[in-house]
């Protein structure tokens, strides 16, 4: 769930509606468990924009303010915190490939950009979001968990990176490809700086933390949320032009989804995701990862999941036999639990989405739901098979 940045001018205003929302869901019910206070802003929601990220400076500074009303109004009820939700999505879409809101990437990218950066824009959009999510979890430690008793954490975008052969020069661009990706989040919230790839390959362009945002950024969570949803080959890329810098080139690695002719995992463009290959083992490797290199943190699967194409054709019944939802999480799931074997502290998995939903840029034309909405007669809903299979997993 997400609330409107918008602190000064209607947070208090809907504070009725939300507080009315969180009463209807049922004690200890998984939509109690987590709030995410912030999942998604368009410039005009700060009431400031231009072309050097001012607005971004002053969402940071108001997002402690507005954290602290959300916390005031709703912690009597929620117990588990989510600051942001996919601060890598939002920096590379909006600001490096330009594809989602405010469209802004270089003009030698994407022509059809409002303008923008991809060379330093998505590292101070990243910067500001990692400055703003330390302020709350700061506001909630030091003025309501003590007594509220409740937790915070983020949620990050991970995809997992394969060498694309077992050359060490491709081993080191699928770390290099991680770093980029998670790490670019992970190190400061663990280290309080970013990684020594990133800082060496991105140079002055990428921000630095003062003394006192290193301190409030290191262990500002109680447990980190992972969306995962599909794998990527790496490869070294050994050239690499520097008057064309952008986000998208500069960890040097070459991503692609086949190799000798064999694709990392099923394609799921037939479901309307061109960019989701379906590769359950790679959430055990990006838990194991996460392990060894981040010291075990309590962690959450806050997204996993697989689309459908919304085919107007299918009848209801043929729409709610979603037998390839099925067998996508009963594989992600077995995986999930050899990492628990392997000692991962996992302690809650969440299928995207409860609800078939507006997709990004894909809007209504896929559905990731376990649950089928009738967008032409009322948005009446019906279980899906994998809603069915839920029940019942659960029950066991």
């Amino acid at each position: 769930m997400n609330s409107c940045p918008t602190v000064r001018f209607n947070l208090i205003s809907i504070y009725g509606w939300y507080s009315t929302l969180h009463n209807s869901f049922p004690l200890g019910s998984s939509s109690s468990f987590r709030r995410r206070i912030w999942r998604f802003l368009k410039p005009d929601d700060c009431n400031y924009y231009d072309q050097t990220m001012r607005y971004l400076k002053t969402c940071k500074n108001h997002f402690g303010d507005y954290a602290e009303i959300c916390f005031k109004e709703f912690g009597d009820r929620v117990k588990h915190w989510i600051t942001l939700n996919e601060p890598w999505s939002y920096a590379i879409g909006g600001y490096a490939s330009g594809i989602s809101a405010p469209g802004r990437c270089s003009d030698w990218q994407n022509l059809n950009c409002t303008g923008g950066n991809s060379a330093t824009e998505p590292y101070i959009v990243a910067h500001n979001q990692l400055l703003a999510h330390s302020a709350a979890v700061n506001v909630y430690k030091n003025k309501f968990q003590a007594t509220q008793k409740g937790s915070i954490g983020i949620s990050l975008a991970i995809n997992w990176f394969v060498p694309f052969n077992n050359v060490k020069i491709n081993r080191h661009a699928a770390r290099r490809a991680i770093d980029f990706m998670f790490g670019w989040f992970m190190d400061p919230l663990t280290s309080g700086d970013y990684p020594r790839t990133m800082k060496s390959l991105v140079g002055n362009r990428l921000p630095k933390f003062s003394g006192k945002e290193s301190e409030l950024l290191k262990g500002s969570f109680d447990f980190i949320g992972l969306n995962y949803y599909t794998a990527n080959y790496a490869a070294n890329v050994p050239l690499y032009n520097p008057l064309n810098a952008s986000y998208l080139t500069d960890s040097r690695a070459n991503l692609t989804t086949e190799r000798n002719g064999i694709l990392i995992g099923p394609k799921a463009s037939v479901a309307g995701s061109d960019w989701l290959h379906i590769y359950p083992r790679g959430i055990r490797d990006i838990l194991l990862y996460t392990k060894r290199k981040y010291n075990n943190p309590l962690i959450y699967i806050t997204e996993n999941g697989v689309s459908e194409l919304n085919n107007a054709s299918l009848t209801l019944k043929e729409a709610l036999a979603d037998t390839m939802r099925v067998d996508f999480h009963y594989r992600h799931l077995l995986f999930l639990q050899k990492a628990i074997k392997d000692g991962v502290n996992v302690k809650g998995y969440f299928a995207w989405s409860l609800l078939d939903n507006f997709e990004w840029t894909a809007g209504y034309t896929v559905r990731f739901g376990i649950n089928y909405v009738d967008y032409k007669h009322g948005l009446k809903r019906y279980p899906k098979l994998s809603a069915h299979w839920f029940k019942n997993f659960l029950k066991k």
